[in-house]
């Protein structure tokens, strides 16, 4: 009996045991893949503090939203297609011309003239263009009727890419437009998120454009859960190669009046005409070689040589298949170089350390900085949440963090000593920064800027500083929620 006792505690034990081995297999196999994907020290323990707490549903979640893009990009291909047609020859042009683009906006005695096409060319060959007239388009108010009206004048082709494209008032009004530009010949493209669009665009809206003649196709759809995480978050129109549109604002009429719980929608667009049109012609079509496979290679949807202003305009891509977070690098640069003054504004504040540290050392040097966030969202609270405890971190370190109140807020904008800005659609936060698909326009011109710091400072009217101290004071179950979420934040 006392032998068949000690087996049956033997046996027992036996799983137990197991299951500790394959634990630790598990942890270190873990910790081994994660050290050697070489993400920053906080994406890493981010990632191996899901993995520890969630041994089953940590691997899941990783694949379905923590792998580098190289795998599913398509660059290669694009190589050999490129290497087929004309279109080499017209981007070794392009190349050829960027030092004396850059040698004629370095004329001047304005240092971040000199250094940040360089630092943008070097990182992502973002091209230089001179000669621009950029419109900046405060709100869908002013955005859409500008859209709708241009949209009714293409004569050739429309190129539409929208992170959220919705079926309501505006869409189908948009859909009627390009129902009867297609029946006057012309050609009309157009890519969507699935994911950003889930909720607001229905297979109905869908049939109804492929019907028209529009050719439709969802970016990475629902159903590619390798790549689901990977989000087209863009905001591009390409009119007849000579109009383009980008900035915050996607298609649905809920711009217009804001999320439920808001009094209004505050964003800023930018339209633009000349060269750079080309750069965000060329930017949709690396997108829809991605997604559909075919090359829009005829030289004359990418024309140059048009100077209709004075604006110079660098066009900036981002995405996870970048070799580098170039938009990161703009804002570190643009910080960094910043000698009086910088304001920024967007809805999300969840940073890295290396931007955390270069916006608390440029106020700590005695550098104005600004940044104006969203307190509050329509879809969610955590990342918001988050974002607080890193506007604590600013706010102890001299920057001015204000809460813009009332309207939900939406811009995505950088102004640096009224010389250089930025519009376009990436937030201030991790994901636009290292796995979300984006594009900014940086704007070297005087002018161009002072309007939007003068957008920016009218908007602290609409805003409340954030308190240090007040946050301080709030309860501790608050505030560590708040810690909690940014423990994830490099997963959000």
């Amino acid at each position: 009996m006392r032998g068949g006792h000690s087996c049956d505690t033997l046996q027992a034990a036996m799983p137990t045991e197991l299951s500790w081995a394959l634990y630790v297999l598990y942890l270190v196999s873990a910790t081994v893949f994660l050290v050697l994907d070489n993400r920053s020290p906080q994406s890493t323990f981010a990632w191996l503090f899901l993995m520890v707490l969630a041994p089953g549903v940590g691997p899941v979640v990783y694949f379905l939203f923590g792998r580098g893009s190289n795998a599913f990009s398509h660059r290669k291909a694009l190589r050999r297609q490129l290497g087929r047609t004309g279109l080499s020859k017209e981007l070794e042009q392009v190349r050829e011309a960027q030092e004396e683009a850059r040698h004629e906006l370095s004329d001047s005695d304005i240092e971040i003239y000199r250094r940040l096409p360089q630092l943008l060319w070097r990182s992502t060959e973002a091209p230089l263009t001179m000669g621009n007239q950029l419109d900046i388009l405060q709100n869908a108010s002013e955005k859409y009727p500008r859209l709708l009206d241009d949209l009714r004048q293409a004569q050739t082709l429309i190129h539409l890419e929208y992170y959220e494209w919705a079926d309501d008032a505006l869409t189908r009004e948009v859909l009627g437009i390009l129902r009867e530009r297609i029946a006057a010949g012309v050609t009309v493209r157009a890519l969507y998120d699935p994911v950003g669009s889930f909720s607001m665009l229905t297979r109905g809206y869908v049939r109804a454009l492929r019907e028209a003649g529009v050719q439709v196709h969802p970016y990475s759809p629902i159903w590619h859960l390798h790549t689901i995480s990977y989000r087209n978050h863009r905001k591009l129109v390409i009119i007849d190669s000579t109009i383009g549109y980008t900035g915050g604002l996607n298609l649905t009429d809920k711009h217009l009046t804001g999320p439920e719980g808001f009094s209004g929608w505050r964003d800023t667009h930018a339209r633009v005409t000349g060269d750079a049109v080309a750069m965000l012609q060329w930017t949709f079509a690396l997108q829809w070689f991605n997604t559909t496979g075919e090359l829009l290679a005829d030289s004359a949807l990418y024309p140059r040589g048009r100077r209709p202003g004075t604006v110079a305009i660098q066009v900036v891509n981002s995405g996870p298949d970048s070799r580098y977070s170039v938009i990161r690098q703009q804002y570190l640069a643009m910080i960094s170089m910043a000698r009086d003054h910088v304001y920024v504004q967007s809805p999300f504040c969840v940073l890295d350390e290396s931007v955390l540290q270069v916006l608390c050392a440029t106020a700590m040097s005695g550098v104005r900085v600004w940044v104006m966030i969203a307190p509050r969202g329509g879809e969610g609270p955590l990342a918001y949440r988050a974002g607080m405890t890193y506007a604590r971190d600013l706010a102890q370190a001299g920057v001015r963090v204000l809460l813009y109140q009332g309207a939900y807020f939406h811009c995505k904008t950088i102004a640096v000593d009224s010389v250089v800005c930025s519009i376009g659609s990436a937030n201030m936060d991790i994901r636009s920064f290292t796995i979300n698909y984006e594009t900014n326009l940086v704007i070297y011109d005087r002018e161009t800027t002072r309007r939007l710091e003068s957008a920016f400072l009218a908007d602290i009217r609409q805003s409340q500083p954030f308190m240090a101290d007040a946050y301080n004071r709030l309860p501790a179950y608050k505030r560590l929620g708040d810690s909690v979420m940014r423990l994830f934040s490099p997963l959000l």
